[in-house]
């Protein structure tokens, strides 16, 4: 039997998910996972690159866990803690603008900026980047990973890798808008020296302040924008001498400000995050 789940659309620079209230609602959690890839189709389904479930947790505020469209679930999303964020004060969950959200990558804590009682934006303390080998993960020698050259088809890349809770081999390139993304991220993605996969970032950098970067996202593909993706952009950047600490990380979706604070190590990511439409849908 059919059951029906109401839904909100939301988006961090064009990330695009499909939200689930399961504080509210008695939704089979289950149920929901295993039709992620449904929802998420953009012909068959609502569309979106992942399927959010807010849920309630014994360790902060809130729980978030994150289905990609292809039903594998990340450790964090950076877009969508944002569109979390939003959606648990504006839908009347919490009056809190500050708040804390377990995910699989730990607690995360989200800081709202309002402007006459709406989110006008969310600034993300995201922890403390990772950048040991054997924290990406990353196959090889203990140590961390700078510039290190990897052979994919017909190309040696060379990746610096972090984890920001889920694992990113960032690589620099001249031209970032002309680099063919589709074609060498999936060989990336996949290559057997990250046993759990890795996202993939494509940088170019125009200043020490400013970074441009197109993304292969692990279990999505191509995306508009990738928040874990943008912090350990901005990480690689400074570890490799090409970035300040603080630097606009623009995405084909629109800019993320990141800081790398010298006096806690964490990375805060401060950026936008917008609701589409509402609606219900039915899941077998």
């Amino acid at each position: 039997m059919a059951t029906p789940i109401q839904f909100v659309k939301m988006h961090g620079l064009g990330n695009d998910f499909v939200v689930v209230d399961c504080v509210s609602h008695p939704y089979n959690i289950e149920q929901l996972v295993n039709a992620a890839a449904f929802l998420c189709d953009r012909h068959f389904g609502i569309g979106g690159d992942g399927l959010i479930l807010v849920m309630p947790s014994q360790h902060g505020d809130f729980r978030m866990r994150i289905i990609n469209s292809d039903g594998s679930e990340p450790e964090m999303c950076g877009n969508g803690i944002r569109c979390f964020a939003r959606y648990v004060y504006e839908h009347g969950l919490t009056d809190k603008t500050t708040f804390t959200v377990e995910t699989l990558a730990g607690l995360i804590v989200p800081v709202l900026s309002l402007e006459e009682g709406r989110v006008s934006g969310v600034c993300v303390d995201m922890g403390e980047p990772r950048l040991q080998r054997e924290q990406i993960p990353m196959n090889g020698p203990a140590g961390t990973v700078e510039n290190e050259p990897l052979q994919v088809a017909d190309q040696t890349f060379y990746v610096t890798a972090v984890s920001m809770g889920n694992p990113h081999a960032v690589i620099f390139v001249d031209d970032v808008d002309a680099f063919p993304v589709e074609q060498y991220g999936p060989l990336v993605e996949t290559n057997p020296i990250f046993p759990r996969k890795t996202n993939v970032e494509f940088v170019q950098v125009d200043t020490p302040q400013h970074i441009k970067m197109r993304v292969w996202e692990r279990g999505a593909g191509i995306t508009l924008a990738c928040g874990t993706g943008a912090c350990a952009t901005l990480v690689a950047a400074v570890i490799t001498g090409h970035a300040e600490r603080t630097a606009t990380v623009e995405l084909p979706g629109g800019p993320l400000q990141i800081t790398w604070s010298e006096a806690d190590n964490r990375i805060y990511m401060t950026g936008p995050a917008e609701e589409v439409f509402s609606g219900t849908v039915q899941i077998a």
